[in-house]
């Protein structure tokens, strides 16, 4: 007696539901009805200029036309002694003031972040207050107080029985004013940022380092800076962005003098569109800020990489 396999059937296969459909496209129509006006904003405002300047720092403005001239605005970049020296300008200021500027941020964010610190939220809004402020605003303020003639520092060194400085007019004192004027602004900014990173670090870690009897310099050392690296990296970067784009504290005080010595590439961009008119340069000088920003942020990713590798 032979027995026959019973045959299985195949198991239905799910059908969507018919008001699926309809109702799919009913929510990619009103999702494209909330983003459709900020698209459009983004490619008028943001997307369209961005290509227009693009193709303008290809061509050159002969007799009232914009002339496709490929990339000579870019090779007349490595002839120009004053690029140049606007690149290096902002190479110096980088160098000394985002690393000043971070340790600062760095100390002001432990000490925002002690227990024994009374009105705690107060602190933070005061020297978070900086980055509030607007920077033409500050500039002016600055300018004010730093005359040679009746400013308030200068008064200061004279009651302290000190010399007066020539802060605006003095090549070197002149990049100390730029300098001191971005890290006033931007010190409480990354102590903010600074210190919601280490208020993720849980207190069970300072315990468990003491009880290892690691000292204070030892729990951040080992401890806290190890995880706060992302963070600074955040800050390191965007500073880095920020001073690599610095255009109004030092248009505002000194405009990029005394003798081109506070002149940064976007200043010098600047000069040359709106007082030459020459679009074309400006813009091949714009595009070369964005490709040394991201050359030097990558940079940056990929020794913060290495480290984290270790």
């Amino acid at each position: 007696m032979t027995i026959t396999p019973t045959r299985r059937r195949a198991a239905p296969t799910s059908r969507p539901a018919r008001g699926s459909r309809p109702r799919r496209r009913r929510t990619g129509l009103v999702a494209w009805l909330f983003a459709g006006p900020a698209a459009l904003l983004f490619a008028i405002f943001f997307a369209y200029p961005l290509g227009a300047s693009l193709f303008q720092s290809f061509t050159e403005r002969r007799g009232g036309v914009d002339v496709w001239v490929g990339l000579a605005q870019y090779r007349r970049l490595t002839h120009d002694p004053a690029f140049a020296h606007s690149m290096l300008n902002a190479g110096l200021i980088l160098t000394v003031q985002v690393p000043v500027m971070i340790v600062l941020a760095l100390v002001l964010a432990v000490l925002l972040n002690q227990s024994w610190l009374r009105v705690r939220g107060t602190w933070r809004a005061v020297y978070f207050l900086p980055a509030v402020t607007t920077l033409v605003a500050y500039s002016v303020v600055f300018q004010v107080l730093l005359k040679t003639d009746g400013g308030l520092a200068n008064q200061a060194l004279h009651a302290l029985g000190l010399g007066q400085a020539d802060w605006l007019n003095s090549p070197g004192w002149a990049r100390v004013s730029v300098i001191g004027s971005i890290t006033w602004r931007w010190t409480g900014y990354n102590a903010v940022i600074l210190l919601a990173g280490l208020q993720a670090i849980g207190r069970e870690q300072y315990e468990a380092a003491a009880l290892d009897g690691a000292g204070v310099l030892r729990v951040y050392t080992s401890v806290v800076l190890p995880q706060l690296r992302p963070v600074v990296l955040f800050c390191v970067i965007t500073s880095t962005i920020g001073t690599l784009q610095l255009f109004d504290e030092n248009y505002v005080l000194t405009r990029g003098g005394p003798g081109d010595a506070t002149l940064t590439p976007v200043v010098y961009l600047y000069k040359i569109g709106f007082q030459q008119l020459d679009f074309g340069y400006a813009a091949a000088i714009a595009w070369v800020v964005v490709a040394v920003i991201a050359a030097v942020s990558l940079v940056q990713f990929a020794l913060y990489g290495r480290e984290r590798d270790r």
